[in-house]
Protein backbone atom coordinates (compact mmCIF):
# COMPACT_ATOMS: atom_id res chain seq x y z
CA UNK A 1 0.00 0.00 0.00
CA UNK A 2 2.85 2.37 0.79
CA UNK A 3 4.49 1.80 -2.59
CA UNK A 4 1.19 2.18 -4.47
CA UNK A 5 -0.18 5.19 -2.58
CA UNK A 6 3.18 6.95 -2.32
CA UNK A 7 3.99 6.79 -6.02
CA UNK A 8 0.43 7.56 -7.14
CA UNK A 9 0.25 10.64 -4.90
CA UNK A 10 3.71 11.69 -6.07
CA UNK A 11 2.51 11.45 -9.68
CA UNK A 12 -0.26 13.94 -8.84
CA UNK A 13 2.28 16.05 -6.87
CA UNK A 14 0.42 15.93 -3.55
CA UNK A 15 2.76 17.89 -1.23
CA UNK A 16 2.41 15.58 1.82
CA UNK A 17 3.72 12.60 -0.15
CA UNK A 18 6.42 14.66 -1.82
CA UNK A 19 7.92 15.28 1.63
CA UNK A 20 7.32 11.78 3.03
CA UNK A 21 9.08 10.19 0.03
CA UNK A 22 12.31 11.92 0.99
CA UNK A 23 12.47 10.18 4.37
CA UNK A 24 14.63 11.68 7.10
CA UNK A 25 16.49 13.99 4.71
CA UNK A 26 13.80 16.70 4.87
CA UNK A 27 14.09 16.90 8.67
CA UNK A 28 17.60 18.34 8.34
CA UNK A 29 16.31 21.29 6.34
CA UNK A 30 14.92 23.19 9.35
CA UNK A 31 18.20 23.12 11.39
CA UNK A 32 20.01 24.46 8.32
CA UNK A 33 17.49 27.29 8.03
CA UNK A 34 17.98 28.12 11.71
CA UNK A 35 21.72 28.21 10.99
CA UNK A 36 21.01 31.09 8.54
CA UNK A 37 21.30 29.06 5.34
CA UNK A 38 18.97 29.75 2.43
CA UNK A 39 16.09 27.38 1.69
CA UNK A 40 17.55 26.54 -1.74
CA UNK A 41 20.88 25.59 -0.20
CA UNK A 42 19.27 23.58 2.62
CA UNK A 43 17.09 21.59 0.23
CA UNK A 44 19.91 20.90 -2.22
CA UNK A 45 22.08 19.64 0.64
CA UNK A 46 19.61 17.00 1.80
CA UNK A 47 17.63 15.98 -1.29
CA UNK A 48 19.38 13.50 -3.57
CA UNK A 49 17.15 13.76 -6.67
CA UNK A 50 17.53 17.19 -8.26
CA UNK A 51 14.24 16.86 -10.16
CA UNK A 52 12.42 16.77 -6.80
CA UNK A 53 13.96 20.06 -5.63
CA UNK A 54 11.24 22.31 -7.14
CA UNK A 55 8.43 20.11 -5.73
CA UNK A 56 9.88 20.15 -2.21
CA UNK A 57 10.57 23.88 -2.39
CA UNK A 58 6.99 24.49 -3.54
CA UNK A 59 5.62 22.36 -0.66
CA UNK A 60 7.73 24.07 2.02
CA UNK A 61 7.09 27.63 0.77
CA UNK A 62 3.32 27.12 0.64
CA UNK A 63 0.98 28.50 3.30
CA UNK A 64 0.95 25.12 5.07
CA UNK A 65 4.67 24.38 4.56
CA UNK A 66 5.54 24.33 8.27
CA UNK A 67 2.51 22.15 9.05
CA UNK A 68 3.49 19.67 6.33
CA UNK A 69 7.00 19.38 7.77
CA UNK A 70 5.61 18.91 11.30
CA UNK A 71 3.23 16.21 10.08
CA UNK A 72 5.99 14.34 8.28
CA UNK A 73 8.19 14.53 11.38
CA UNK A 74 5.45 13.26 13.73
CA UNK A 75 4.63 10.35 11.40
CA UNK A 76 8.31 9.45 11.25
CA UNK A 77 8.59 9.49 15.06
CA UNK A 78 5.52 7.26 15.49
CA UNK A 79 6.82 4.86 12.84
CA UNK A 80 10.09 4.55 14.82
CA UNK A 81 8.06 3.64 17.90
CA UNK A 82 6.42 1.04 15.66
CA UNK A 83 9.85 -0.54 15.04
CA UNK A 84 10.60 -0.54 18.77
CA UNK A 85 7.33 -2.26 19.70
CA UNK A 86 7.69 -4.72 16.80
CA UNK A 87 11.14 -5.83 17.96
CA UNK A 88 9.84 -6.01 21.54
CA UNK A 89 7.11 -8.46 20.43
CA UNK A 90 9.72 -10.47 18.48
CA UNK A 91 11.80 -10.58 21.65
CA UNK A 92 8.80 -11.81 23.66
CA UNK A 93 8.31 -14.62 21.13
CA UNK A 94 12.00 -15.52 21.46
CA UNK A 95 12.41 -17.63 24.56
CA UNK A 96 15.87 -17.34 26.15
CA UNK A 97 15.38 -20.82 27.59
CA UNK A 98 14.53 -22.22 24.14
CA UNK A 99 17.59 -20.52 22.66
CA UNK A 100 19.78 -22.48 25.07
CA UNK A 101 18.00 -25.76 24.22
CA UNK A 102 17.93 -25.53 20.43
CA UNK A 103 21.12 -27.52 20.11
CA UNK A 104 24.08 -27.76 17.82
CA UNK A 105 22.12 -27.95 14.55
CA UNK A 106 20.21 -24.71 15.14
CA UNK A 107 23.35 -22.88 16.21
CA UNK A 108 25.26 -24.09 13.14
CA UNK A 109 22.41 -23.27 10.76
CA UNK A 110 22.06 -19.79 12.29
CA UNK A 111 25.82 -19.10 12.17
CA UNK A 112 26.10 -20.16 8.53
CA UNK A 113 22.89 -18.24 7.76
CA UNK A 114 24.49 -15.02 9.04
CA UNK A 115 28.07 -15.45 7.82
CA UNK A 116 27.41 -16.92 4.33
CA UNK A 117 25.07 -14.14 3.02
CA UNK A 118 27.32 -11.46 4.51
CA UNK A 119 30.55 -12.76 2.98
CA UNK A 120 28.94 -13.66 -0.34
CA UNK A 121 27.09 -10.33 -0.47
CA UNK A 122 30.18 -8.27 0.34
CA UNK A 123 32.32 -10.09 -2.27
CA UNK A 124 29.66 -9.85 -5.00
CA UNK A 125 29.00 -6.17 -4.27
CA UNK A 126 32.75 -5.50 -4.25
CA UNK A 127 32.96 -6.98 -7.77
CA UNK A 128 29.77 -5.58 -9.31
CA UNK A 129 29.43 -2.34 -7.31
CA UNK A 130 33.07 -1.34 -6.88
CA UNK A 131 32.11 2.35 -7.04
CA UNK A 132 30.30 2.03 -3.68
CA UNK A 133 32.06 2.89 -0.44
CA UNK A 134 33.05 -0.19 1.56
CA UNK A 135 30.74 1.03 4.36
CA UNK A 136 27.77 0.86 1.97
CA UNK A 137 28.64 -2.64 0.77
CA UNK A 138 29.22 -3.77 4.34
CA UNK A 139 25.84 -2.47 5.49
CA UNK A 140 24.02 -4.07 2.54
CA UNK A 141 25.81 -7.35 3.31
CA UNK A 142 24.66 -7.08 6.93
CA UNK A 143 21.07 -6.58 5.71
CA UNK A 144 21.32 -9.87 3.81
CA UNK A 145 22.03 -11.74 7.07
CA UNK A 146 18.53 -11.09 8.49
CA UNK A 147 15.81 -13.73 8.88
CA UNK A 148 12.18 -13.08 9.85
CA UNK A 149 11.31 -15.55 12.60
CA UNK A 150 7.69 -14.35 12.60
CA UNK A 151 7.07 -15.15 8.93
CA UNK A 152 8.86 -18.51 9.18
CA UNK A 153 6.82 -19.53 12.25
CA UNK A 154 3.56 -18.53 10.55
CA UNK A 155 4.37 -20.61 7.44
CA UNK A 156 5.26 -23.66 9.55
CA UNK A 157 2.02 -23.22 11.49
CA UNK A 158 -0.02 -23.03 8.28
CA UNK A 159 1.70 -26.20 7.02
CA UNK A 160 0.96 -27.91 10.36
CA UNK A 161 4.67 -28.74 10.72
CA UNK A 162 5.54 -26.89 13.94
CA UNK A 163 6.30 -30.13 15.81
CA UNK A 164 8.66 -31.66 13.23
CA UNK A 165 12.43 -31.88 13.74
CA UNK A 166 13.02 -29.54 10.80
CA UNK A 167 10.62 -26.95 12.26
CA UNK A 168 12.41 -26.99 15.60
CA UNK A 169 15.77 -26.51 13.85
CA UNK A 170 14.39 -23.68 11.68
CA UNK A 171 12.70 -21.83 14.56
CA UNK A 172 15.71 -22.28 16.85
CA UNK A 173 18.06 -21.09 14.10
CA UNK A 174 15.77 -18.16 13.23
CA UNK A 175 15.71 -17.03 16.88
CA UNK A 176 19.51 -17.28 17.15
CA UNK A 177 19.73 -15.55 13.75
CA UNK A 178 17.74 -12.63 15.20
CA UNK A 179 20.21 -12.24 18.05
CA UNK A 180 23.27 -12.61 15.80
CA UNK A 181 21.74 -10.35 13.15
CA UNK A 182 21.07 -7.55 15.65
CA UNK A 183 24.58 -8.00 17.01
CA UNK A 184 25.99 -7.68 13.48
CA UNK A 185 23.79 -4.61 12.91
CA UNK A 186 25.15 -3.01 16.07
CA UNK A 187 28.75 -3.61 14.98
CA UNK A 188 28.27 -2.53 11.36
CA UNK A 189 26.23 0.59 12.26
CA UNK A 190 28.90 1.73 14.71
CA UNK A 191 31.66 1.13 12.16
CA UNK A 192 29.73 3.11 9.55
CA UNK A 193 29.15 6.01 11.95
CA UNK A 194 32.83 6.06 12.95
CA UNK A 195 33.76 6.19 9.26
CA UNK A 196 36.76 3.87 9.48
CA UNK A 197 37.66 0.32 10.39
CA UNK A 198 40.13 -0.22 13.20
CA UNK A 199 40.79 -3.14 15.51
CA UNK A 200 40.53 -0.91 18.58
CA UNK A 201 37.19 0.50 17.43
CA UNK A 202 35.94 -2.98 16.52
CA UNK A 203 36.90 -4.35 19.93
CA UNK A 204 35.15 -1.42 21.65
CA UNK A 205 31.97 -2.11 19.69
CA UNK A 206 32.12 -5.84 20.43
CA UNK A 207 32.78 -5.20 24.11
CA UNK A 208 29.96 -2.65 24.44
CA UNK A 209 27.53 -4.99 22.63
CA UNK A 210 28.51 -7.98 24.78
CA UNK A 211 28.36 -5.89 27.94
CA UNK A 212 24.87 -4.66 27.08
CA UNK A 213 23.50 -8.16 26.38
CA UNK A 214 25.19 -9.75 29.42
CA UNK A 215 24.08 -7.04 31.87
CA UNK A 216 20.55 -6.84 30.47
CA UNK A 217 19.98 -10.60 30.42
CA UNK A 218 21.87 -11.27 33.66
CA UNK A 219 20.50 -8.49 35.88
CA UNK A 220 17.35 -7.37 34.02
CA UNK A 221 14.97 -10.03 35.43
CA UNK A 222 16.28 -9.41 38.99
CA UNK A 223 15.62 -5.66 38.70
CA UNK A 224 12.15 -6.30 37.26
CA UNK A 225 11.30 -8.55 40.24
CA UNK A 226 12.30 -5.70 42.58
CA UNK A 227 10.23 -3.25 40.55
CA UNK A 228 7.01 -5.31 40.64
CA UNK A 229 6.21 -4.68 44.36
CA UNK A 230 6.47 -0.92 43.75
CA UNK A 231 3.41 -1.18 41.49
CA UNK A 232 1.22 -2.72 44.20
CA UNK A 233 -1.24 0.20 43.99
CA UNK A 234 -2.05 -0.81 40.37
CA UNK A 235 -4.10 -3.64 38.94
CA UNK A 236 -1.92 -6.50 37.71
CA UNK A 237 -2.61 -5.77 34.04
CA UNK A 238 -1.75 -2.09 34.63
CA UNK A 239 1.49 -3.09 36.37
CA UNK A 240 2.46 -5.27 33.41
CA UNK A 241 1.86 -2.43 30.95
CA UNK A 242 3.76 0.15 33.03
CA UNK A 243 6.73 -2.13 33.71
CA UNK A 244 6.89 -3.30 30.08
CA UNK A 245 6.85 0.31 28.86
CA UNK A 246 9.58 1.34 31.31
CA UNK A 247 11.81 -1.63 30.46
CA UNK A 248 11.41 -1.03 26.70
CA UNK A 249 12.23 2.67 26.93
CA UNK A 250 15.11 2.31 29.43
CA UNK A 251 16.85 -0.48 27.50
CA UNK A 252 16.31 1.32 24.16
CA UNK A 253 17.86 4.47 25.70
CA UNK A 254 20.76 2.50 27.19
CA UNK A 255 21.42 0.85 23.82
CA UNK A 256 21.57 4.25 22.13
CA UNK A 257 23.97 5.50 24.85
CA UNK A 258 26.33 2.65 23.92
CA UNK A 259 25.98 3.69 20.24
CA UNK A 260 23.90 0.61 19.51
CA UNK A 261 20.53 0.66 17.79
CA UNK A 262 17.44 1.34 19.91
CA UNK A 263 15.78 -1.75 18.41
CA UNK A 264 18.49 -3.89 20.05
CA UNK A 265 17.35 -2.53 23.41
CA UNK A 266 13.71 -3.21 22.52
CA UNK A 267 14.48 -6.78 21.43
CA UNK A 268 16.44 -7.41 24.64
CA UNK A 269 13.52 -6.03 26.67
CA UNK A 270 11.26 -8.63 25.06
CA UNK A 271 13.87 -11.31 25.73
CA UNK A 272 14.02 -10.67 29.50
CA UNK A 273 10.38 -9.76 30.18
CA UNK A 274 8.27 -12.81 30.98
CA UNK A 275 4.86 -13.37 32.52
CA UNK A 276 6.56 -15.85 34.86
CA UNK A 277 8.10 -12.86 36.68
CA UNK A 278 4.58 -11.95 37.86
CA UNK A 279 3.51 -15.49 38.77
CA UNK A 280 3.97 -14.99 42.53
CA UNK A 281 2.08 -11.70 42.55
CA UNK A 282 -0.99 -11.93 44.84
CA UNK A 283 -3.06 -9.56 42.76
CA UNK A 284 -5.84 -11.41 40.97
CA UNK A 285 -8.44 -10.56 38.39
CA UNK A 286 -6.37 -9.86 35.25
CA UNK A 287 -3.63 -12.43 35.85
CA UNK A 288 -4.57 -14.31 32.70
CA UNK A 289 -3.71 -11.34 30.46
CA UNK A 290 -0.22 -11.79 29.03
CA UNK A 291 2.28 -9.00 28.39
CA UNK A 292 2.16 -9.71 24.65
CA UNK A 293 -1.64 -9.33 24.58
CA UNK A 294 -1.49 -6.09 26.58
CA UNK A 295 1.22 -4.50 24.42
CA UNK A 296 -0.09 -5.82 21.09
CA UNK A 297 -2.45 -2.84 20.43
CA UNK A 298 0.51 -0.43 20.36
CA UNK A 299 2.41 -2.68 17.99
CA UNK A 300 -0.67 -3.27 15.79
CA UNK A 301 -1.34 0.47 15.58
CA UNK A 302 2.20 1.81 14.98
CA UNK A 303 4.06 -0.96 13.13
CA UNK A 304 1.89 -0.78 9.97
CA UNK A 305 2.75 2.93 9.84
CA UNK A 306 6.44 2.00 9.64
CA UNK A 307 5.83 -0.44 6.77
CA UNK A 308 3.63 2.10 4.98
CA UNK A 309 6.28 4.83 5.19
CA UNK A 310 8.95 2.39 3.98
CA UNK A 311 6.75 1.70 0.95
CA UNK A 312 6.18 5.42 0.34
CA UNK A 313 9.96 5.93 0.19
CA UNK A 314 10.37 3.35 -2.60
CA UNK A 315 10.66 5.40 -5.78
CA UNK A 316 9.43 3.30 -8.69
CA UNK A 317 11.06 5.63 -11.20
CA UNK A 318 14.45 4.53 -9.86
CA UNK A 319 13.85 1.11 -11.46
CA UNK A 320 14.08 2.75 -14.87
CA UNK A 321 17.79 2.77 -14.14
CA UNK A 322 19.29 -0.56 -15.25
CA UNK A 323 21.86 -0.41 -12.45
CA UNK A 324 19.10 -0.54 -9.83
CA UNK A 325 17.52 -3.59 -11.48
CA UNK A 326 20.92 -5.31 -11.62
CA UNK A 327 21.59 -4.58 -7.93
CA UNK A 328 18.10 -5.85 -7.00
CA UNK A 329 18.71 -9.06 -8.96
CA UNK A 330 22.14 -9.55 -7.37
CA UNK A 331 20.73 -9.02 -3.88
CA UNK A 332 17.89 -11.49 -4.49
CA UNK A 333 20.26 -14.21 -5.75
CA UNK A 334 22.77 -13.70 -2.91
CA UNK A 335 19.97 -13.53 -0.30
CA UNK A 336 18.51 -16.84 -1.48
CA UNK A 337 21.80 -18.73 -2.02
CA UNK A 338 23.27 -17.52 1.29
CA UNK A 339 20.36 -18.93 3.29
CA UNK A 340 20.07 -22.15 1.27
CA UNK A 341 23.69 -22.92 2.21
CA UNK A 342 22.74 -22.62 5.90
CA UNK A 343 20.56 -25.73 5.56
CA UNK A 344 23.72 -27.84 5.33
CA UNK A 345 24.45 -26.97 8.95
CA UNK A 346 21.62 -29.32 9.96
CA UNK A 347 21.93 -33.05 10.49
CA UNK A 348 21.94 -35.10 7.27
CA UNK A 349 18.82 -36.98 8.48
CA UNK A 350 16.81 -33.75 8.24
CA UNK A 351 15.41 -32.17 5.08
CA UNK A 352 18.24 -29.69 4.57
CA UNK A 353 16.64 -27.97 1.57
CA UNK A 354 13.45 -27.38 3.57
CA UNK A 355 15.49 -25.89 6.44
CA UNK A 356 17.46 -23.66 4.07
CA UNK A 357 14.29 -22.38 2.38
CA UNK A 358 12.74 -21.76 5.80
CA UNK A 359 15.59 -19.36 6.59
CA UNK A 360 15.10 -17.28 3.41
CA UNK A 361 12.31 -14.78 4.38
CA UNK A 362 13.68 -11.37 5.40
CA UNK A 363 10.33 -9.74 6.15
CA UNK A 364 10.19 -6.92 8.68
CA UNK A 365 13.80 -7.45 9.86
CA UNK A 366 15.23 -6.72 6.41
CA UNK A 367 13.11 -3.56 6.11
CA UNK A 368 14.27 -2.35 9.52
CA UNK A 369 17.91 -2.85 8.53
CA UNK A 370 17.31 -0.98 5.26
CA UNK A 371 15.57 1.95 6.97
CA UNK A 372 18.43 2.29 9.45
CA UNK A 373 20.95 2.36 6.61
CA UNK A 374 18.95 5.09 4.92
CA UNK A 375 18.63 7.13 8.10
CA UNK A 376 22.39 7.14 8.77
CA UNK A 377 23.07 8.05 5.13
CA UNK A 378 24.92 4.92 4.05
CA UNK A 379 22.14 3.57 1.80
CA UNK A 380 21.08 5.62 -1.22
CA UNK A 381 17.52 5.78 -2.56
CA UNK A 382 18.36 3.40 -5.42
CA UNK A 383 19.95 0.81 -3.14
CA UNK A 384 17.09 1.20 -0.63
CA UNK A 385 14.59 0.41 -3.40
CA UNK A 386 16.69 -2.61 -4.45
CA UNK A 387 16.78 -3.89 -0.84
CA UNK A 388 12.98 -3.54 -0.56
CA UNK A 389 12.61 -5.64 -3.72
CA UNK A 390 14.91 -8.28 -2.19
CA UNK A 391 12.84 -8.29 1.02
CA UNK A 392 9.57 -8.69 -0.92
CA UNK A 393 10.93 -11.43 -3.21
CA UNK A 394 12.46 -13.51 -0.38
CA UNK A 395 9.31 -13.15 1.72
CA UNK A 396 6.94 -14.13 -1.11
CA UNK A 397 8.85 -17.10 -2.58
CA UNK A 398 9.57 -18.93 0.68
CA UNK A 399 6.04 -20.25 1.56
CA UNK A 400 5.29 -21.97 -1.82
CA UNK A 401 8.89 -23.25 -1.99
CA UNK A 402 8.56 -24.79 1.49
CA UNK A 403 5.32 -26.49 0.42
CA UNK A 404 7.08 -27.85 -2.69
CA UNK A 405 9.91 -29.25 -0.54
CA UNK A 406 7.43 -31.04 1.70
CA UNK A 407 5.55 -32.47 -1.27
CA UNK A 408 8.80 -33.79 -2.77
CA UNK A 409 9.76 -35.33 0.58
CA UNK A 410 6.38 -37.06 0.87
CA UNK A 411 6.67 -38.38 -2.69
CA UNK A 412 10.15 -39.72 -1.92
CA UNK A 413 8.91 -41.49 1.22
CA UNK A 414 5.99 -42.95 -0.74
CA UNK A 415 8.35 -44.39 -3.37
CA UNK A 416 10.70 -45.85 -0.76
CA UNK A 417 7.81 -47.51 1.08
Amino acid sequence: MGIAVGNLCYYFQIPEMVLLREGTGVFHILPDLLAHQTLDHAISEHVQHFKDLPLIQKALTSVHGADLLNTAYVLDVFSRYGIIYLLFIVGLDTSWGELKKTGKSSMLVASIGVVAPMLLGFLVLFVFCSENRYQTNLFIAATLSATSVGITARVLQDLNKLRTKEAKVILGAAMIDDVLGLFVLAVVSSLVLQGHLSMIGLMQILMSSMMFFVLAIGFGPKLIRRLIPLTSFLELWEAKVVIAFLVIMVLSWMASLLQLSTIIGAFTAGLILDDELFVNDKRMGSASQKIKELMAPLQCLLTPLFFFLMGVQVKLESFLDMNVLVIALILCVVAIVGKLVSGYGADSKNNRLFIGVGMIPRGEVGLIFASMGRSIGVVSEEIFSAIVVMVVVTTVIAPPWMKWCLRKQEEKHAKNS
